[in-house]
């Protein structure tokens, strides 16, 4: 018989409180939170992985997350789980699953892709309604320049240009993006990446370009001598932290 065992938890936050998902010596995470809550139901106060990082400010909906404790500790029904664990959460931050998980799975190690998207509110004045999660830029922004720009971040390339100095050095800057699109919905424009990894600030990196090139500051050719130049001032602005939502991430799937 094991005698531990593992949960797989999906949460949903608003980062605008939080300095980023990890732990902080200074500030508050929003992984700390939620390990205070599994604290109150569990006497082992187990350790909680994430999937991913995510910047001061930035949002999540379907943050990944493990964590394991002695069997003889599960006393509550699986299905009241996520239930439990929001009675003890801020409003801002809700688990929107739960469920058990094999003994070897890993929140970070074993996903294959995250998909991420960025929103813009494109018009003179903001939605008041999306102050805290929408980027507002008033200029108008030319939808087709920016599909076609976003096209060229597909593939295998040093992302180097688009990636903020995370304060270490990376073993590798190279990076494969399956998908990106921008989409359009009344006023709003929606960005979204998918790919195997992110560099710090990465995404808004990417987005903060194409929304200038949509405001014609460059042509959406450019993002091949961006991306081969490799040097961070070639490429455009970094958008805003609170447009940026991490939104899925992908595991293998079984056979």
């Amino acid at each position: 018989m094991r005698e531990n065992v593992k949960f797989k938890l999906v949460i949903a936050y608003d980062g605008a409180n939080y300095e980023g998902w990890q732990t902080q010596k200074i500030g508050t995470g929003v992984q700390q939170i939620v390990e205070g809550a599994l604290a109150k139901l569990f006497p082992s106060k187990p350790g909680l992985y994430g999937s991913s990082r995510t910047d001061t400010g930035v949002h999540a909906l379907g943050m990944v997350a493990h964590f394991g404790i002695p069997i003889k500790e599960f006393k509550i029904p699986l299905r009241k789980l996520a239930l439990a664990l929001n009675a003890w959460l801020p409003e801002d931050i809700r688990v929107s699953a739960a469920a058990r998980a094999p003994e070897k799975f890993h929140a970070r190690y074993d996903a294959v892709k995250k998909q991420y998207r960025y929103y813009v509110w494109n018009h003179s004045a903001m939605n008041p309604l999306l102050r805290r999660n929408a980027w507002h830029v008033p200029v108008k922004l030319d939808l087709k320049h920016m599909q076609a720009a976003a096209k060229l971040f597909v593939g295998k390339h040093d992302f180097q240009s688009f990636a903020a100095n995370s304060g270490y050095k990376k073993e590798t800057t190279v990076r494969t993006v399956s998908r990106c699109d921008v989409k359009k919905s009344g006023l709003q424009f929606t960005v979204i990446i998918e790919g195997d990894g992110f560099l710090y600030k990465m995404c808004r990196g990417i987005a903060g370009t194409l929304v200038q090139i949509g405001q014609g500051k460059f042509p959406p050719e450019q993002i091949k001598n961006m991306l081969d130049q490799k040097d961070r001032r070639v490429a455009g602005m970094t958008a805003p932290a609170h447009g940026l939502v991490l939104w899925k991430v992908f595991y293998p799937t079984k056979k």
